[in-house]
């Protein structure tokens, strides 16, 4: 015989239930970021593909990539790109044993997202100079 408060738990736990922590923020972004870097390689395949085909092609696929659109769709790259490796190399820490304390845990999260906004800010502002647009 099951009392009230069993009776009254969910029997499988769902996002409604639980309550948003930054650990579980940082695993449904690294996921995200993962599906997003099958997008950003598809652009890289288009590009590649147009340098190969000839001028016209690969004006084409530059003018997209010049775009605003464009830009953003890099730009958004780029940070998944940085974001995701920043969580790999989380995780491959993680996986020696090492900083799995929870304060840590919390500093690593923290450093992953300022780092892959910095990082990622960083590399445009390189670019740009790079390309003397700064």
């Amino acid at each position: 015989m099951t009392n009230k408060l069993e009776a009254e738990r969910p029997l499988s736990p769902h996002l409604q239930i639980y309550r948003p922590m930054l650990t579980m923020m940082m695993s449904i972004a690294h996921r995200i970021t993962g599906a997003g870097l099958a997008i950003g390689f598809a652009l890289l395949a288009w590009w590649l593909v147009a340098v190969s085909m000839g001028p016209e092609h690969y004006e084409c696929v530059q003018t997209f990539f010049g775009s605003f659109i464009g830009r953003a769709l890099l730009f958004a790259f780029t940070w998944a790109l940085i974001h995701h490796m920043l969580g790999g190399i989380r995780h491959l820490i993680w996986d020696t044993g090492t900083g799995l304390d929870k304060t840590t845990i919390e500093v690593f999260a923290w450093a992953t997202i300022i780092g892959s906004i910095l990082l990622t800010v960083l590399v445009w502002v390189i670019g740009y100079h790079q390309m003397g647009g700064l």
